[in-house]
């Protein structure tokens, strides 16, 4: 897919699918972005499509299951 090209329908949904997936798993948004040749934006407002609900700026990376208790 082209940096620019115009993502709709089923495409934008499925690829909003894997933008949640990846994010899920801890990579930073600008990380998705680069990884996949589109902008910060771009991702973060697929990332809202999608339903995620975004962590706090900072916030902690890791995986939830890889969390020890305190």
């Amino acid at each position: 897919m082209n940096k620019g090209q115009w993502i709709t329908g089923g495409a934008r949904e499925e690829l909003a699918d894997t933008f949640a997936g990846e994010y899920r798993e801890g990579r930073s948004i600008r990380a998705i972005a680069e990884a996949h040749g589109r902008s910060y934006g771009f991702v973060h407002r697929l990332l809202g499509e999608a339903g995620v609900r975004l962590r706090a700026r900072g916030g902690d990376v890791r995986a939830e299951a890889g969390r020890s208790a305190r």
